[in-house]
């Protein structure tokens, strides 16, 4: 998740307001209701009740909503974040910036309602409208590029995986044993693929091992195939890789593969940053296409088979 203060600085563009409201003494219950609505990333229901304490304490609607745009970008929920339109467009025929706790220039209010617009259109599929309007929001502040971005790049790369077949008769070299496989082997039978893209010596993939070891033996109870691909066949990396596998067991879950070097199946799916999942369908189509944290993952995953669980915690060894 995205640290406040650096979403107000890459997002906004102003973060002197709120900078001083924290470092500021809590003088008056208004500046303690404020501090707490623009802080608060819990529950929803914790942010619902900062809500509350702040219209008790007189804070403004516009504030209010301001907030709620923050709370939700920064929680990366962009369904959400497309439900404020209609409340953007009503506040926007009396917006005050004397009111605004994080905006210092008009430009910076109208451009996130323009941004607000465009996740709106990408919610529908609608690639012309999000295109308009990301624009739109970049002319008004060019500032706001690096929260514009991921989301232009998520586009992006749906559009190209849509153009991806899996050849799932291609054999990789494997690190548990001698003898290559191919994913065919792999796939035969089952509901989909998860494919996962990991370095060793990247501390998100070490550190998440766990994690994805939890994920792999819940989708392998629930017929799907599960693969590893290291992309880096050096032998200090497959040494590292076995290393970093001893705490998983004898049998780590799943097939532990090395990527192929003269037809990368990580450059074909576009892998910039690690770790990365790519859900595969039996057919051989892209499903997904993200990091582990995504929620569409889940929701993709649930598409397929609504019985599946999300490991809440790391599973045992087995």
């Amino acid at each position: 998740m995205r640290l406040h203060t650096i979403l107000l600085a890459a997002l906004l563009g102003s973060p002197g307001a709120f900078l001083c409201a924290q470092e500021s003494p809590a003088a008056t219950e208004r500046q303690v209701a404020l501090d707490d609505l623009l802080s608060e990333r819990g529950s929803l229901q914790a942010f619902d009740e900062t809500i509350a304490a702040a219209r008790k304490s007189a804070v403004s609607e516009q504030t209010i909503l301001e907030a709620r745009f923050l709370f939700h970008v920064d929680r990366d929920e962009d369904a959400a974040i497309a439900a404020l339109l209609p409340a953007f467009l009503k506040q926007n025929e009396n917006f005050n910036l004397a009111d605004s706790a994080i905006f210092s220039l008009q430009d910076d209010w109208l451009a996130v309602i323009e941004y607000v617009q465009a996740i709106h259109a990408l919610q529908k599929n609608d690639r012309t409208g999000f295109k308009t309007h990301i624009s739109e929001a970049f002319w008004l502040n060019p500032r706001q590029a690096s929260a514009f971005a991921p989301h232009i790049e998520r586009l992006r790369l749906a559009d190209a995986m849509r153009l991806v077949k899996i050849n799932f008769q291609t054999q990789f070299p494997t690190l548990t044993s001698t003898e290559p496989i191919a994913l065919s082997s792999l796939i035969a039978g089952k509901k989909a693929m998860l494919l996962h893209f990991w370095a060793p010596a990247n501390p998100d993939c070490a550190g998440t091992l766990p994690d994805f070891a939890a994920t792999a033996h819940a989708l392998l109870e629930r017929d799907f195939a599960v693969v590893s691909l290291l992309t880096d066949d050096s032998p200090e990396n497959l040494t590292t890789a076995r290393k970093l596998l001893e705490p998983l067991g004898p049998t780590p879950p799943g097939a532990w593969l090395i990527d192929s070097k003269q037809t990368p199946l990580s450059r074909e799916l576009r892998l910039q940053t690690y770790p990365l999942l790519v859900l595969v369908s039996g057919e051989g189509t892209i499903l997904f296409n993200g990091g582990p944290s995504d929620e569409q993952l889940w929701e993709t995953l649930h598409k397929i088979d609504p019985a599946i669980v999300r490991p809440t915690a790391p599973a045992e060894t087995r």
